[in-house]
């Protein structure tokens, strides 16, 4: 059973039900979800590769699972690698049927022509879209979401949850649907044990994430930079910084960036801080366990797997550093690599005396070796973006609406015709 400690300044909102009844729990949750949607508008949006669909052992589930609510006004698809149109009429036939007389689906196909018309528009007044990817498509599909203008809560989350049920997906929603407790952003968090392996998962979170932002913080404070502790603290209060399950009131949508590459969720994190007062943002534990795909490290190559992860979420986090007032340079970062560094390895120690108290195989050594993997990938991060650098953060809709008032429509209608055949 959960604990319910409550730290920093966000709320934590625990899995206290599990002492209880699940199925008199989720009765409960769905029966409040239902009667708040009567007046609130809930959406779902789901960011797809066409290759989850022809992997139905994990998507046959997740799908099943949304069809029996009855709360959902809308389930929008982000569909990605589809170039060819024979892929996204099966993405259509595929979620096709969780459509409904109360619920609609639409597929936002990102790689076909009539969205990319709608890109080359906005570039063409030298406004940046990104590049193919998890977060271009959600960028597109939160644009399609303002455009429609019919749910004023949206949750989003992967389609590769291999522990997937309705309980996550209500709990997931019910922070930002609650109208009485008045939350705007609601990130999920969950346990990540192998339940085959018996080993601990999440190696990016625990082992680069975790420990920079817990060493970032303490350095910022101690060196007088106290906006930037503070923005350091907000992110080591969640505890599950990458988890890619999170709810939102659509307002709040409007002026956020979305980063293109791996620094998507803790770009998110860091839009929230910007944009939404601390006591309207909560997590949520969302699961006893949660099991998806895994990746490779990819030592050798910084375009692939763990790799390409730590690089992408170190680049946001130095510029973030550097835009906010502190110069960088060769010597700072190669005193953060040591600072991360010995920071990790307290973590492993904490890590291996949890593990052996909970009988899970623990290898110190590789845990130790990943971190210094992690340490040559932070300096490969800063050597990329040494001098002027473009962000991969890309810009709010709400930008690219001063510059082209009539983009949601245009983006509306494609999306529209698309899904007319």
């Amino acid at each position: 059973m959960t604990d319910f400690h409550q730290g920093g300044d966000i709320s934590t909102l625990h899995s206290l039900y599990v002492a209880f009844d699940r199925e008199e729990y989720l009765a409960q949750l769905e029966q409040r979800l239902e009667k708040w949607a009567k007046r609130t508008g809930i959406g779902l949006m789901l960011p797809s590769l066409y290759s989850e669909i022809e992997n139905p052992d994990v998507l046959d589930r997740i799908v099943e699972e949304i069809g029996k609510v009855r709360y959902l006004k809308s389930v929008i698809v982000a569909l990605g690698d589809a170039p060819e149109e024979e892929r996204f009429q099966k993405a259509l036939e595929y979620f096709g049927r969780l459509r409904t007389k109360q619920r609609h689906v639409r597929v936002v196909w990102v790689d076909g022509p009539r969205i990319q018309g709608v890109l080359s528009k906005i570039q063409e007044r030298e406004i940046p879209v990104g590049v193919q990817g998890k977060g271009q498509s959600v960028w597109v599909a939160l644009g399609y979401i303002l455009a429609r203008g019919d749910c004023e809560v949206v949750a989003l989350h992967d389609c590769d949850i291999v522990t997937y049920d309705r309980v996550l997906l209500g709990r997931l929603i019910e922070p930002a649907a609650n109208p009485h407790n008045d939350y705007e952003f609601c990130k999920g968090y969950y346990a990540r044990i192998s339940p085959t392996e018996r080993v601990m998962k999440g190696r990016v979170t625990r082992l680069f994430v975790t420990p920079f932002v817990d060493a970032m913080r303490s350095l910022m404070y101690e060196r007088g930079y106290r906006d930037l502790g503070a923005f350091f603290s907000y992110h080591r209060s969640f505890k599950y910084p990458l988890a890619g399950e999170f709810s939102f009131v659509t307002r709040m949508i409007r002026g956020v960036s979305i980063a293109y590459d791996w620094g998507l969720e803790v770009s998110t994190l860091s839009e929230a801080y910007k944009r939404v007062i601390q006591r309207k943002i909560a997590q949520i534990d969302l699961s006893t366990n949660y099991e998806h795909k895994h990746q490779e490290i990819s030592a050798e190559d910084a375009g692939r797997g763990l790799h390409r992860m730590v690089v992408d979420i170190a680049k946001f986090y130095l510029n973030y550093i550097r835009s906010h007032g502190v110069s960088l340079d060769d010597a700072f970062v190669d005193m953060l690599l040591h600072t991360y560094y010995q920071r990790s390895l307290d973590f492993i120690k904490a890590y291996s005396d949890d593990a052996e108290i909970n009988g899970l195989s623990y290898d110190r050594y590789q845990e130790e070796l990943t971190v210094r993997y992690f340490r040559g990938f932070l300096w490969t991060a800063w050597e990329q973006i040494k001098g002027p650098h473009e962000s991969t953060l890309i810009p709010s809709w709400n930008r690219v609406h001063f510059s082209i008032p009539e983009i949601l429509d245009d983006l509306f209608e494609a999306v529209e015709a698309d899904n007319r055949g």
